[in-house]
């Protein structure tokens, strides 16, 4: 049988192949350290867990959700917005809940994008960007993410052709993978841009918590008359170490809210209603929680950078993610360096082409493990003779 063509043009899933990598090494008796997939190794917050337990024992929490959410989880989501950022929401129509925020990213490009369209997308940058304008039928422009401009895009390099056909831009601070961070200067002039060329401002928001050194992300629903053409998309999975639940919400402009709705009535049935609940409680949080969170993450932070620095490489401290953005030694592609790592150090590491073609000449490194493991990282880096030269 033959598969769509839409399908012949998507590349393998970066982190489905680092699986398979680690399947084949793993089956080969070797020891195998990953650090690729930003998959949070620590269990769900406990408050979290305990209110799940007595919500799943809820009978009124087994039937379908509402397509958009509970209300009670909406104005939860609501409520933290305000307190966190400021932000003012309607939870009826500028609040939504989706199944965490890997399918309402993809699924926004179904409700904006047609044949022949535009999308304005971060290279390096999160595959779904890219991948799901190619399902939407539209073509992706890559905005290149540069180390001299600290990893933010150049509007002004944006062809006009290009801008006029663009439906939406994704930006994504905190930034996967380079670390990088944005203020609300940089965020009032994408909302310019986009208001300019009437688009649709896609806020990526998945590690808005995890930061460091005193610094607090930003929303782009700061910046005033944000609104008029910006979403933000907010995951709980990295905050709360809930990757696997599947929760999180999106905000912003009321149009765009009811058009994602739309979609997603149609394609999927909603988190599941004691999911919501347990989620609701995050919102509120005692911040101690999240705190000792990042303070880990700061310490794995601090031993993975003092580690490289004593390999040869000039390492930034990173103040958000749990990513280190690196770039590989002088003479090497990404994947060569990759699989240097796999085969010389047993160590997983994704290449930077993985996320775009600027990311080329980079890999990264998820602190996704304990702070001696990382420590171990270095010592076979050592004995491997892997530098930055």
């Amino acid at each position: 049988m033959k598969v769509s063509e839409r399908l012949e043009k998507i590349p393998p899933y970066l982190f489905a192949e680092i699986d398979r990598k680690i399947a084949e090494a793993k089956a080969q008796g070797k020891d195998i350290i990953s650090l690729g997939i930003g998959d949070p190794d620590k269990p769900t917050l406990q408050p979290i867990v305990d209110e799940m337990h007595k919500a799943v024992d809820n009978p009124k929490n087994h039937d379908y959700p509402p397509y958009n959410g509970t209300e009670k989880f909406r104005k939860a989501a609501c409520g933290w917005m305000k307190k966190r950022f400021g932000v003012e929401l309607d939870p009826d129509t500028e609040m939504l809940a989706n199944i965490g925020s890997k399918e309402a990213i993809a699924h926004v490009f179904f409700a904006f994008v047609d044949k022949g369209d535009y999308t304005l997308v971060p290279d390096p940058g999160y595959p779904v960007y890219h991948n799901a304008t190619i399902f939407a039928g539209g073509t992706p422009y890559e905005m290149p993410l540069l180390e001299e401009n600290g990893y933010l895009p150049d509007f002004d390099k944006i062809p006009e052709d290009i801008a006029r056909k663009s439906k939406i831009m994704f930006l994504n601070y905190p930034n996967n993978p380079t670390g990088a961070v944005a203020d609300l200067d940089f965020f009032k002039k994408a909302v310019d841009f986009c208001k300019k060329y009437d688009i649709l401002l896609c806020s990526d928001m998945a590690y808005s918590e995890m930061t460091y050194d005193g610094y607090k992300a930003p929303s782009v629903l700061q910046v005033e008359g944000a609104k008029d053409v910006a979403l933000e998309f907010y995951s709980h999975s990295k905050s709360y170490n809930m990757t696997g639940w599947r929760v999180g919400f999106v905000c912003g402009n009321a149009q765009a809210v009811k058009a994602l709705g739309t979609i997603k009535n149609n394609i999927d049935s909603g988190t599941f209603k004691a999911i919501q609940d347990a989620a609701s409680v995050a919102f509120n949080i005692d911040e101690k929680y999240v705190n000792d969170l990042n303070k880990m993450y700061q310490q794995r932070r601090d031993a993975a950078e003092e580690g490289f620095r004593e390999l040869g490489w000039n390492v930034k401290p990173s103040k958000a993610t749990f990513y280190l953005w690196l770039p590989v030694p002088k003479g090497m592609t990404s994947e060569e360096f990759a699989t240097l790592m796999l085969e010389k150090a047993n160590i997983v590491v994704p290449p930077g082409n993985g996320y775009g073609k600027y990311g080329e000449g980079y890999f990264r490194v998820a602190l996704t493990k304990d702070v001696e493991i990382i420590k171990e990282c270095i010592r076979r880096m050592k004995e491997a003779g892997i530098r930055y030269n």
